[in-house]
């Protein structure tokens, strides 16, 4: 039940066709694990804070740096120097004392990924590197758990769903993340941000996109984007959306899987 502040907090949700009572419901027993406090995941746990998601997980190594405040809005000046998951933290706090943060100040790797999405019911992952985010995906295939994926260039960005470890409406496999991106890019062929740079407000848009689509997820208002890629070009404000699907030689559910 909630709190007669919670139905004050909420009501514009609980009034909303699609999300109601029930649907808010949802998002309070949600857990929620994001990897990344950073452009992506500023604005993601800032809207699933004030979506009320019951508790919200944060992955994070690096501290605050003042060349973040371009775009990572979770934290502020006065966050320089402190660890990203304390900054996050005490800015969730600020938004809504309902939520219940856990932050890991770790780095996602093969070793410790299984154990870390484990514990929550969707994962959603704002990394900025190849590395993290096929062993994020990896280990959601493995743990069975709903993946939300996005990645930005300078004014470019991507955004899809993956739930590999069910069936699509055909009958195949749902696709992995294996099946959109089967290797890394060579080394040296995708800049970091640091050196090509990156719009701030693109972030703060795909960001709020993913909580969108988590959102979607938890509620079950509106079909999510499983085997959909979202594409977005903010230089000239153009969005398409490509099918793709499952392919029988990827390395997690297709000939290619380790016996």
């Amino acid at each position: 039940m909630f709190s007669p502040e919670e139905l004050e907090r909420y009501a514009r949700h609980i009034v909303l066709a699609g999300i109601g009572g029930p649907g808010q419901q949802k998002l309070a027993s949600a857990r929620v694990l994001v990897i990344g406090a950073g452009g992506l995941g500023s604005p993601l746990i800032q809207y699933l804070a004030a979506a009320g998601v019951g508790h919200i997980g944060i992955v994070d190594d690096d501290t605050v740096s003042l060349s973040n405040l371009q775009r990572q809005v979770l934290h502020g000046t006065t966050d320089l120097g402190r660890a990203k998951i304390d900054s996050a933290r005490d800015a969730v706090a600020r938004l809504n004392p309902h939520v219940a943060v856990t932050g890991y100040q770790v780095r996602l790797d093969d070793a410790n990924a299984r154990d870390l999405v484990r514990g929550y019911d969707i994962i959603a992952d704002g990394s900025d590197n190849f590395s993290t985010r096929y062993a994020v995906s990896d280990a959601c295939y493995y743990e069975r758990r709903p993946l939300v994926s996005a990645a930005v260039g300078t004014y470019d960005a991507t955004l899809t769903t993956l739930r590999p470890f069910q069936t699509g409406a055909d009958g195949r496999p749902n696709p992995t993340y294996r099946c959109l991106f089967p290797e890394a890019p060579p080394a040296g062929t995708v800049p970091a941000c640091a050196e090509a740079g990156v719009l701030g407000a693109l972030t703060g848009l795909v960001g709020a996109m993913m909580a969108l689509e988590v959102i979607r997820e938890i509620t079950g208002f509106a079909t999510g984007l499983t085997g959909k890629l979202l594409m977005m070009d903010l230089r000239d404000l153009r969005f398409e959306t490509l099918g793709y699907s499952w392919d029988p030689a990827n390395k997690l559910s297709g000939s290619g899987a380790a016996a």
